[in-house]
């Protein structure tokens, strides 16, 4: 018998054996720990954006009450409750995470509010967890808002003890306003973080339509925003990644060329690229001026501080700065590559993402949570509405509820019979059993009552709201407007031109900038620091070494990005970039500007126009010295031709005296050198093709010439200056508003006192005033210094003048600037 009970088990234990080659069962093996670590560790879900070590630890974090505003803890104690209750792993792999989405250097809007070392962009690692504390921060808590209303699915936990969420029902796109980066089995992650409103602004658009073009919502989220600033070179490498999930984007560091009291050049970067260790970029520097890749450098310091970056890069007096930088672009990771795969778990399943599928994910995700939050809190609503209205029966009856409660032995008899008395639900009779006396005076039913009536009202709208897509799309969208609203921050990484076209203009820093022009035609440009206030009636300081012949004609302020359109006497225009004119000290001479500009020879400036793009609409309107107007659309002057184009066509006993931009239903106001001034609207004169001549704006008597045209705006005075240095302030209402074409008022009393009027402007509180003398002074003072007086009148004094000197030109700064009583 033995012998046959032996010979049946080893009959049984081969029947579950069952034979398998080692290289069917390594495969096996080997997928299924790939999709382990691809669905358990490294990649992300598309939804939340998530791994799920990040979604346990903000999980835990909420569970122990660390929200913003609540008292820190050791983030040991974060560690260990992940650990114990989610995350069953190492704890380095737990804080590592917990580390980075404290560092704001790492993530753009970081979810954890660290105290305590968490490492910086130096490499330096964070302190022990025994150490450091932590809470969620500001903008954690939306990603998750509504947990506890059965929004997301929860699944048990590793050994079955509790449960925990699948997915967060974040109102954030965290996937894309933070980044993500992870390698897996055969795969990695490397999504690049975004700006939330630009991301937030997208997914609105494509709620709007959904079949919204490719290149529109690529116009709304205009590319990557590293927390790191930095530059990102051309839009080829993101518009391949946003359509196809994959690209390669260049980024920059942003650096400027300084010169210091020494008269040494120098560069300064404020901002490197994104995961650049700062630390290592120094040694990288350091070591290509050894190894003799960078020979332009002298020295070398990091003076970061907690106001921001500052790597100092200082250049022998024989560099040229631009190769230098462009050298250090080139040999370190000043200039690196984002390689974006924007591979995301879908349903479980990896897969690469376009930028529309990431947004469409993510609305059906929150399309998803307000269906679940609504049913969640219609059913409470319907239970405390069945509820309230057994009340309102035991109220309406409660005679004979006492009579029933007193008359019965126990409460479960007293239920009983309250539920056949008055055909009620057993939680109605628990809830009338459990009522207090308290509720049964007057004020208490009448609240009850009211209570019943909002709580139909609101599962009234709840069942509207389920029953309409388009409602809770609006929902989705309010909600996403709210936190863009309270979230929503300024661009930090500038999209620039490709390398390939690479402008030294995105080197340069978009500052305001001093330009003057002479009579002869030299021009310069210079910071508004090299013009100290000064009170009315000083001497002023030397603009520029003029010699004989030759004075400051033009001064005006613009930016270096800005264009120049410089239009000459005769009627042609020409632009350059304020980058382009040739920075020089206070007394230096200047540039020739036919040497920047290919100018006619004997052409002479008439107006200089600083300009931002061609594309607001606006008007550039002209006017001459013998009255003439016109006004042309802005954007007719965006593409001029090497020797320039027609602005306006000028009669040969004339010449053009100004050009300014104009918004279409402005106001202008001419001056003339006797001293009349005439004010009307921009609507009197009809838009002009640009190579027509003009219409008459003011009639002038013999010998006199119009020498300013002003645009007219709210909270101005007008300010008239005489050749001789006297000036007055004038209210606009004092001008009373003529057709084009009239003789006009006076504007100021000349007489040989004063001298001719040379300029007129329309000048704001605040306001500084650049007075220009012929012998090349300048003197700076406070508009509002300057006496508010009426038409007919000669004015103050506002600048002293040499012998043989004269007021050539009046400009205008707007820097609040105080005065200096030094001369």
């Amino acid at each position: 018998m033995s012998e046959e009970k032996d010979l049946s088990g080893q009959e049984s234990q081969a029947r579950r054996i069952r034979p398998k080659t080692l290289e069917r069962e390594m495969r096996e093996s080997f997928i299924d720990y790939s999709m382990s670590v691809i669905v358990q560790r490294a990649l992300p879900d598309v939804r939340d954006g998530l791994k799920p070590v990040h979604r346990r630890i903000l999980y835990a974090m909420s569970e122990l009450g660390l929200g913003p505003g609540r008292p820190y803890k050791k983030c040991a104690t974060v560690v260990g409750d992940v650990l114990g209750k989610y995350h069953p792993h190492g704890d380095s792999a737990v804080y590592d995470s917990l580390v980075r989405m404290a560092q704001d250097f790492s993530l753009r809007y970081p979810l954890i509010d660290g105290q305590g070392n968490f490492g910086s962009i130096d490499g330096d690692a964070a302190a022990a967890y025994r150490y450091t504390e932590a809470r969620l921060s500001r903008i954690a808590p939306e990603l998750l808002n509504d947990i506890e209303k059965e929004t997301v699915e929860f699944a048990p936990n590793f050994d079955g003890s509790r449960n925990e969420p699948t997915v967060l029902p974040t109102c954030i796109p965290n996937l894309l306003v933070n980044g993500s980066s992870g390698i897996a089995v055969g795969m990695s992650t490397n999504v690049p973080p975004h700006n939330l409103a630009e991301v937030v602004d997208g997914a609105l658009a494509l709620i709007e339509d959904p079949e919204l073009p490719q290149a529109r919502l690529e116009d709304i989220v205009t590319g990557p925003d590293f927390p790191t600033g930095a530059f990102i070179c051309g839009r080829s490498g993101i518009r391949e990644a946003y359509r196809t999930g994959r690209g390669r984007i260049t980024q920059r560091a942003r650096a400027t060329i300084e010169e210091d009291r020494r008269g040494k050049v120098r560069i300064v970067v404020m901002e490197i690229p994104f995961m650049v260790n700062k630390s290592r970029l120094i040694e990288e520097i350091a070591q290509g001026v050894r190894d003799g890749r960078l020979p332009d450098i002298s020295d070398l310091r990091d003076e970061s501080d907690r106001r921001g970056m500052s790597i100092v890069i200082e250049l022998k007096r024989s560099a040229v700065p631009l190769v230098a930088l462009n050298r250090l672009y080139r040999h370190t990771q000043m200039q690196r590559t984002f390689g974006a795969i924007m591979l995301a778990l879908v349903d479980g399943e990896p897969r690469i993402l376009p930028l529309r599928r990431i947004l469409g994910h993510f609305i059906e995700h929150r399309h998803d949570v307000v269906v679940r939050r609504s049913e969640f809190e219609l059913a409470r609503a319907l239970a405390r509405q069945h509820v309230l209205e057994g009340l309102v029966i035991a109220v309406d009856n409660i005679d004979r509820v006492i009579r029933i409660i007193r008359g019965s032995p126990d409460s479960g008899t007293a239920s009983s019979q309250l539920i056949e008395a008055f055909d009620l639900s057993e939680k109605q009779a628990k809830a009338i059993l459990e009522m207090r006396l308290s509720r049964l005076t007057g004020l208490e039913i009448e609240k009850l009552q009211t209570e019943l009536a909002q709580i139909r009202e609101t599962a009234r709208e709840l069942r509207e709201l389920l029953a309409s897509r388009e409602r809770r799309m609006e929902v989705v969208a309010d909600e996403l407007r709210i936190v863009r609203d309270k979230y929503g921050d300024e661009r930090r990484t500038e999209i620039t031109g490709p390398i390939g076209h690479f402008d030294v203009e995105d080197l340069i820093v978009d500052e305001e900038a001093v330009i003057t022009i002479s009579h002869e035609g030299y021009v310069k440009r210079l910071s508004p620091e090299n013009y100290r206030a000064q009170l009315r009636g000083g001497k002023g300081l030397r603009g520029m070494d003029v010699k004989g012949g030759d004075w400051v004609e033009h001064i005006f302020i613009a930016r270096t990005h800005d264009y120049l359109l410089v239009f000459t006497r005769d009627g042609q225009c020409h632009w350059l970039k304020v980058w382009q004119i040739p920075e020089g000290s206070r007394y230096a001479k200047g540039t020739a500007i036919v040497n920047l500009l290919d100018l006619e020879p004997g052409s002479r400036i008439a107006s200089v126009l600083p300009v931002r793009d061609f594309d607001g609409g606006e008007y550039v309107f002209f006017c001459t010295r013998k009255g003439i107007v016109k006004k042309s659309q802005l954007s007719a002057y965006r593409h001029v031709q090497k020797g320039g184009i027609i602005a306006i066509r000028i009669r040969e006993d004339d010449e053009l005296l100004e050009a300014r931009l104009t918004s279409g239903s402005d106001e202008i106001l001419l001056a003339s050198s006797a001293g009349a001034a005439i004010r009307f609207r921009e609507s009197d004169v009809r838009p002009l093709l640009r190579a027509s001549m003009g219409v008459q704006g003011m009639n002038l008597r013999k010998d006199d010439e119009v020498v300013d045209m002003v645009v007219l705006r709210d909270d101005t005075t007008v300010l008239a200056v005489s050749e001789k240095g006297l000036g007055k302030r004038t209210s606009i209402d004092e001008y009373r508003l003529q057709q084009r074409g009239g003789t006009g008022v006076i504007n100021l009393k000349v007489s040989e006192r004063t001298g001719r009027v040379v300029a007129a402007r329309a000048v704001r509180e605040g306001e500084h005033l650049m007075i220009m003398t012929k012998n090349g002074v300048v003197n700076r003072q406070l508009a509002s210094a300057i006496s508010l007086i009426g038409r007919a009148t000669q004015g103050v004094k506002l600048v002293s003048l040499g012998k043989r000197d004269s007021v050539v030109d009046v400009a205008l700064v707007d820097d609040g600037g105080e005065a200096d009583e030094t001369a």
